[in-house]
């Protein structure tokens, strides 16, 4: 059976009964928590890898390229680990994927615990090849701006980040790997015009990351709460338009393609 939701492709040939019949074990969790992990290192690898080599290497980094690279990034992680995980790698989205009744809320806490911990290595290890500190890859709101404004930009640029997400994750709206070039099209869009004020993290694990390693934790309830908050009202803006979630393809793309539990398998 060949299935492809939300830019992650899922095929499961006959040939692998076995390893289907593997990830029904709950022991086996700890793949997907790995790819988890993985994945949300390479993201903050890249997302706070920006700034901080600019910094090691001055005028050799634009804006352009620091907010595009995390966009491709993502693109590539739905793509290749997409059916393990569902590629979160951003606590917001797994809480909005648990709202939404696509994803069970017993695995948030695990999904969330090796997105911080992915971050927070990420952050490690470009301080230990760059020699710079991880502060200079984290978020902050700008000089001149209130932490409030950053809040408002965070909730907005995550509102239309979940949106877009839960949207293409949709029965009505599945659009394969076009959902994936959506995402990573969306994350690029929001930090052209959205970094200047608040840094477009959009994720409160990729700025945990780089805050946890320099130990500057400077306006960081901006980027829990913008995030959460954006989030929140991104589940509740797919509720008005798509009805309730918790469908086949919606649940598919928010847990990946094995050992799927869907609330309501009727609907797609």
């Amino acid at each position: 059976m060949s299935d492809v939701v939300h830019g992650r492709l899922m095929h499961v040939p006959t040939t692998i009964a076995q390893s289907i019949e593997d990830f029904h074990d709950s022991s086996q969790e700890w793949r997907r928590l790995f790819s988890e992990l993985l994945g949300t290192f390479f993201l903050v690898l890249v997302a706070a890898g920006g700034g901080m080599m600019g910094q090691a290497f001055p005028n050799t980094i634009s804006r352009t390229a620091a907010v595009t690279a995390p966009a491709l990034m993502v693109f590539a992680i739905i793509l290749f680990m997409g059916k393990i995980s569902g590629a979160h790698l951003n606590p917001a989205v797994s809480v909005a994927f648990a709202l939404r009744g696509d994803f069970p809320w017993s695995r948030v806490p695990g999904y969330i615990l090796v997105q911080l911990g992915g971050a927070s290595l990420a952050a490690w290890f470009l301080e230990g090849v760059t020699h710079v500190s991880s502060r200079y890859g984290s978020n902050y709101p700008a000089s001149g701006f209130s932490s409030w404004d950053a809040l408002l930009m965070e909730t907005v640029l995550t509102f239309g980040l979940v949106s877009v997400i839960l949207g293409t994750a949709s029965g009505a709206q599945n659009l394969g790997i076009i959902g994936a070039f959506g995402v990573g099209a969306y994350i690029a869009l929001a930090g052209l015009w959205g970094s200047p004020i608040s840094g477009a993290s959009m994720n409160p694990a990729r700025t945990f990351g780089p805050d946890l390693v320099s130990g500057h934790w400077d306006a960081y309830w901006v980027y829990i709460v913008g995030p959460l908050a954006g989030a929140v009202v991104a589940v509740g803006a797919a509720f008005l338009l798509r009805g309730r979630g918790g469908g086949r393809a919606g649940s598919a793309a928010a847990q990946g393609g094995l050992m799927t539990e869907a609330r309501f398998p009727e609907q797609d």
